[in-house]
């Protein structure tokens, strides 16, 4: 007799959580465990070089192309096209982070990526006077946390049809990812813009 194949995981995915809560590694540690492909927001639909931004329309159809398709793991949703993609996921991870925990990573990876020059967001280099900015992300993390925090907490009472995982340290995220079966790496995804 044959045993059963196991039921496969959900296959859109996505990660929510403030600024400098680690959605992105966190979203690129499971999409290399389970092998779904995974998208960025910075990087797929809201940033182009120059550190110029896509218009609404413009984020709303890239990010309507990637809510389509059959599989993916998004580490994040901008306001602008939430709409789009919450419907359509299967899971949602929310990294639900006291604020200290969020600042620090947040200002420890942006010093770190100053000082090593890496390139982010579409081949963008942070600098220490845009860290300084008035537009800095260590300012928008101050702005956007509370409403962050609201949207991810209304995700997990709001009844939908996707489970939603509310982690509150980055250890329980780390356990439940180390306790995910592995597969092996699927084709690497095409570019959706």
């Amino acid at each position: 007799m044959n045993s059963p194949t196991p039921a496969p995981g959900p296959s859109r995915v996505l990660f929510y959580g403030v600024t400098g809560s680690g959605k992105s590694s966190a979203a690129r540690a499971y999409a290399a465990r389970t092998g779904l492909p995974e998208y960025s927001a910075d990087d797929d639909i809201g940033w182009l070089p120059g550190w110029q931004q896509p218009g609404d329309e413009e984020q709303r159809e890239t990010a309507a192309r990637i809510a389509a398709l059959d599989e993916w793991v998004l580490d994040s949703a901008y306001g602008v096209w939430r709409d789009l993609i919450v419907p359509r996921a299967e899971l949602i991870v929310g990294l639900d982070y006291p604020r200290w925990l969020s600042l620090l990573r947040l200002v420890r990876r942006s010093i770190r990526r100053v000082v090593s020059k890496e390139a982010v967001c579409n081949g963008n280099r942070e600098t220490f006077r845009r860290l300084f900015a008035k537009d800095s992300i260590i300012a928008w993390h101050f702005r956007s946390f509370t409403r962050k925090r609201r949207v991810m907490r209304s995700l997990n009472s709001a009844g939908g049809s996707a489970e939603v995982l509310i982690f509150r340290r980055p250890r329980e995220l780390e356990a439940w990812l180390n306790g995910l079966p592995s597969v092996p790496p699927v084709e690497t995804r095409s570019q959706t813009r």
